[in-house]
């Protein structure tokens, strides 16, 4: 890990400019679109993309990978965002060191994850987990944008929020009788300290509640949902067109040409045409000027008891960047040939979300559009993506003005394109052409397209975290019952004389005829763990009374769990109480050192019994069973 880090190759210096400039270029709109988006406003997304693409080109195993944040690792930080800001009664400035701490523990995991090599694990999610999760996040993008694309902003509709006017007052009273509880003031008789409080809540302050109170009824899907009519009785015609039209021109400009990020032209084009016309629009939050500064809030005002409650959160926003950067690290190795290094880049992606974290950034991930579009100008050394992180500081430092006149309808405009760009269409074709593996009654499904539906529903209307969480689990479980199944499907026991011609093995087929009475094989095929050994075990009960050889094939058998070896233990002892002698053939090495950790061998099986092959075995039958029927 690390070789060469600072061993810069200068070789391609002019295609790794050329290549990081358009990288650039092309995460500049997405990730001023992302900040405002995640509710942090535009600096968020801006800052997250310098440093992140920075850092983790510096630090990471990809050589051409532009990393910034992405829509996936937005929408779990839109999560945390609304949460901690509710926490903290709305106040966005007092939640922001929660919010970024729980970003910098993020980047945290992911370097933990590259030191203890877990890079090559990340492969093993299920696909209809992955694709339930991508598809709702594109459902989420548009659903919560079809209300600054209409210009209508919930908390600066006043009748709106004056409906949470009482219930605003009754928090803020509320608050104050916390607040003498813990004085030890409160005294049920007598209110008049608690009155006077109350006299001093000032308007401004019910404003402010109430409008917290409105937006947090009006965030995420359902909330977008719920105020849709409401969106649409005063939606805003200007915002609409300026958001229609950055939707066309994305599209329609793909047509002409690639070479040109659409999504550029589109922002430079649509800002243009609201100055020039000097168009009463509604511009995004200011930009700040400057070099960003740290946030060390993150240090002076980290409160655990905030953090806490999303802890499991930044662990599946560090395991969601892992994935999406290390799915675009294989985009880039096809495209250039080349071969990453996953627990290196995992290390330089919790570097850059780290920093990006520190400075009041996003967290992100590598970008496979921003990858592609450098590799094809010319990147090839991490010196791109280095590159790429200047641009944008360049940009932040010296057009943060400029920038900051850009039209709000224009950024919805550029996240609904994202939105239906990063749906999972591969998966969603492919539903019909599933087959369908389970059956319920008459009805009959495939639980892959059932895991992809219930993470897209959950993941859209619940919570992102516990939608894949719970995902995982069902494929998990349903990997172990089909392992199972097939197990005990593909393992028999029989007496050779009942055997079958073609099912017999061809050391079987020389047999003696004399002892096929006596001698019963047991077939093992695939791992014995947990979710088969009822079956293994139930195959070996039925033995007749002629039984003295039961032979247990384990050539087919990788893999023994703990409760594999226990379910061994239990028929090894049956077999001793009914004085049937049992033996083992073609052991592999995982289940005989088990075997031999806990003593079943050589305590309840000798090493005598043990057989490399089926002719070893049979010689030894040959010379010590007998024919007694």
């Amino acid at each position: 890990m690390f070789k060469n880090l600072f061993n810069f190759n200068f070789k391609h210096f002019k295609g790794d400019l050329f290549g990081g400039i358009t990288g650039g270029i092309v995460a500049l709109p997405l990730a001023l679109a992302f900040g405002v988006s995640s509710g942090l406003g535009p600096s968020a997304g801006l800052y997250g993309a310098i440093f992140l693409a920075f850092f983790a080109a510096l630090f990471g195993g990809t050589k051409t990978q532009i990393s910034g944040p992405t829509a996936p690792m937005t929408a779990v930080s839109m999560v945390i965002i609304a949460g901690i800001i509710g926490a903290n009664e709305g106040d966005v400035e007092k939640a922001m060191p929660g919010i970024l701490t729980v970003f910098l523990l993020a980047g945290l995991i992911q370097i933990l994850m590259g030191f203890l090599g877990l890079g090559k694990y990340i492969k093993y999610i299920p696909y209809p987990v992955v694709s339930g999760f991508m598809t709702a996040i594109g459902v989420i993008i548009i659903i919560t944008q079809l209300l600054p694309m209409m210009g209508y902003y919930p908390k600066e509709d006043q009748d709106f929020v004056n409906e949470f006017r009482s219930k605003a007052e009754a928090v803020l009273l509320k608050g104050i009788l916390e607040e003498e509880a813990g004085e030890d003031i409160l005294v049920l008789e007598d209110f008049k300290k608690t009155v006077e409080r109350a006299d001093q809540i000032s308007e401004i302050e019910i404003v402010a509640e109430a409008k917290t109170l409105a937006g947090n009824e009006a965030s995420g899907v359902v909330g977008a949902v719920k105020m849709l009519p409401r969106a649409i009785q005063k939606i805003n015609l200007l915002e609409l067109a300026l958001a229609l039209g950055t939707v066309i021109i994305i599209y329609g400009f793909k047509k002409i040409t690639t070479v040109i990020p659409s999504n550029l032209v589109a922002l430079i084009v649509m800002t243009l045409v609201a100055l020039i016309f000097k168009l009463d629009y509604r511009p995004i939050e200011e930009i700040p000027s400057g070099f960003p500064m740290p946030n060390f809030g993150i240090i002076t005002e980290f409160d655990l008891g905030i953090v806490t409650p999303y802890i499991f959160t930044a662990l599946t926003l560090a395991l969601l960047g892992s994935i999406d950067s290390l799915l675009t690290s294989v985009v880039a190795d096809n495209m250039t040939k080349t071969k990453h290094q996953p627990n290196q880049e995992l290390v330089g992606q919790g570097i850059g979300n780290g920093v990006a974290a520190f400075f009041g950034g996003l967290p992100g991930a590598g970008a496979t559009i921003r990858t592609v579009v450098n590799i094809n100008a010319g990147g090839k050394t991490r010196l791109s993506g280095m590159f790429a992180g200047v641009l944008l500081l360049v940009v932040s430092v010296a057009l943060g003005p400029v920038a900051s006149k850009i039209p709000a309808a224009v950024l919805a405009g550029i996240l609904i394109t994202v939105g239906v760009g990063v749906m999972d269409y591969k998966g969603l074709k492919a539903i019909p052409n599933i087959p369908k593996d389970v059956k319920i009654g008459s009805i009959k499904f495939s639980m892959e397209v059932l895991i992809m539906i219930v993470v897209l529903l959950l993941s859209t209307f619940w919570n992102l975290v516990n939608a894949v969480g719970i995902g995982l689990v069902i494929a998990s479980l349903m990997f172990m019952k089909k392992m199972g199944d097939f197990t005990a499907q593909s393992s028999s026991i029989t007496a050779l004389k009942n055997l079958a011609l073609e099912d017999q093995w061809a050391d079987e087929l020389h047999f003696p005829e004399k002892l096929k009475e006596e001698v019963f094989i047991k077939h093992l095929n695939g791992p014995v763990f947990f979710g088969n050994t009822g079956d293994i075990k139930a195959l070996s009960e039925d033995l007749p009374e002629t039984t003295q050889c039961l032979v247990i094939l384990m050539d087919n058998v990788p893999y023994l769990d703990q409760s594999g070896v226990y379910t061994f233990e239990d028929i090894l002892l049956e077999m001793n109480q009914k004085n049937i002698i049992t033996l083992l053939v073609g052991v592999n090495k995982q289940p005989e050192y088990l075997m031999q950790s806990i003593g079943i061998i050589p305590n309840l099986i000798s090493e005598d019994y043990l057989f490399d092959d089926f002719k070893s075995c049979l010689y030894w039958i040959e010379k010590n069973i007998e024919d007694t029927h």
